[in-house]
């Protein structure tokens, strides 16, 4: 059990940073940035991948750091929940119709991150049981 927790830790680093370079063009990609300027600035993105860095950190050892699991479960449900609010006052399609990455970008992002919210807190809650 202990592999496949870690090799989720590692999948949702790389969703974070792989996402990020391949729907933001390397940071390039004026369209993410005009929808959501404070939180998916080009530093928000960017802060995004250091968070994926630091999934990816723990992935052999987070049964050492529960707390800071705790941690990454606690950003995962902001993210999830800023999304899910944003969704709620935008229409993607406009986004869709001016550049597709900023698109695919905007339709998954908080999916990903509230599905890992629930692996965190599962990782977290089982460790915290031990």
């Amino acid at each position: 059990m202990k592999n496949i927790i870690s090799k989720g830790f590692i999948l949702s680093g790389l969703s974070n940073i792989v996402a990020v370079l391949i729907l933001s063009r390397f940071f390039t990609n004026e369209f993410i940035p005009k929808h959501d300027n404070v939180v998916m600035s080009n530093f928000g993105l960017l802060m995004i991948v250091v968070w994926g860095f630091a999934y990816i950190s723990v992935a052999k050892n987070y049964f050492k750091v529960k707390w800071i699991v705790a941690v990454f479960a606690v950003e995962k449900l902001i993210y999830g929940l800023i999304w899910l609010n944003w969704r709620f006052h935008n229409d993607i399609s406009p986004i869709f119709n001016e550049d597709i990455f900023a698109g695919i970008f905007y339709g998954i992002y908080g999916i990903n991150d509230l599905l890992f919210f629930i692996f965190f807190t599962y990782v977290f809650i089982k460790k915290i049981r031990k």
